[in-house]
């Protein structure tokens, strides 16, 4: 399975601190925003990643990023030119995508929770083993703000309708999304919306009008943050700070992640731990030297 993290738009809704830079590289407590997105891929052992952003901003994740080796991965990047919707992401993504399956997730979206790398693992055997489309609810007090799953009494998915005005459940549909290759050809024929965008709701109920999309809830104990705010961006950035000063791990450590795929040695880690000189370095070396 391929990877791809749509870190496009222009984050208006943080102006001024994006008008010069994207929001996935402002910080989330001690790490660059897309690190988040990017551990949700590892923690799925998903290797290959397409990083998909501004003109302006590619070349600033090229720096932060470069070619994936120093974790034991491959990077690629690609333009988004204006902001033309996520299900754009397969569209431009077709030539690495190739015969493959794929993962996309937002590059505003934060996930934690216990056992989240075995949702992630099962969703992407989802995948490949019936060809099919998996995405996920999430209980939100507001959804009117975001896609939402309309489920049956029995669970049975019926609708996913984009920001409606009277929504139909309290299930949002998070920007995390795995397919099959069939997406790519669903993507190229999806008529833009009355906002001028190609809409992920739009392939989730192709796939659902086909019966094969799954929807799997995210329970409680699972946190899903959305940081395009200023208050998502500073509640996200308590959150991480709270559970790692009082836990003593790390989120989305992607060295530590890394590390544990095996995809990195100890000398690796313990070379990319010394280029830290912070509480980020030694908790490198912490792992690497097993705690």
């Amino acid at each position: 399975m391929k990877g791809i993290i749509l870190a496009g738009g222009s984050g208006t809704r943080l102006y001024p601190l994006t008008r010069a830079v994207s929001k996935q590289m402002l910080p989330c407590y001690d790490k660059p925003m897309i690190y988040y997105p990017l551990s949700v891929l590892m923690l799925a052992e998903i290797q290959d990643v397409l990083i998909i952003s501004t003109p302006r901003d590619i070349p600033l994740f090229k720096e932060l990023l470069g070619d994936g080796q120093w974790l034991g991965m491959r990077f690629e990047y690609a333009v988004q030119d204006k902001p033309r919707g996520l299900a754009d992401a397969f569209i431009i993504g077709e030539r690495f995508i190739g015969q493959d399956t794929v993962c996309l997730t937002l590059g505003d979206n934060i996930f934690f929770g216990r056992g989240f790398s075995l949702v992630l693992k099962n969703a992407v055997h989802k995948v490949e083993s019936e060809q099919n489309g998996v995405v996920f609810g999430y209980y939100v007090k507001n959804p009117s703000s975001y896609g939402v799953v309309e489920f049956s009494s029995n669970w049975k998915v019926l609708s996913i309708e984009e920001k409606p005005e009277r929504p139909k459940s309290h299930y949002a549909v998070p920007g995390l999304y795995f397919y099959d290759n069939d997406v790519v050809g669903i993507a190229k024929n999806i008529a833009p919306s009355a906002r001028g965008e190609i809409e992920i709701t739009a392939v989730n109920n192709t796939y659902l009008a086909a019966d094969k999309l799954s929807v799997e809830l995210l329970g409680r104990g699972m946190a899903w943050l959305d940081t395009g705010t200023y208050d998502g961006l500073l509640d996200a950035s308590n959150f991480i700070a709270t559970i790692q000063k009082r836990e003593g791990m790390f989120i989305s450590c992607v060295e530590e992640i890394a590390y544990l795929n095996q995809w990195i040695t100890q000398d690796n880690l313990l070379t990319l731990a010394s280029s830290y000189k912070t509480e980020y370095g030694d908790y490198l070396r912490q792992v690497a030297e097993g705690f």
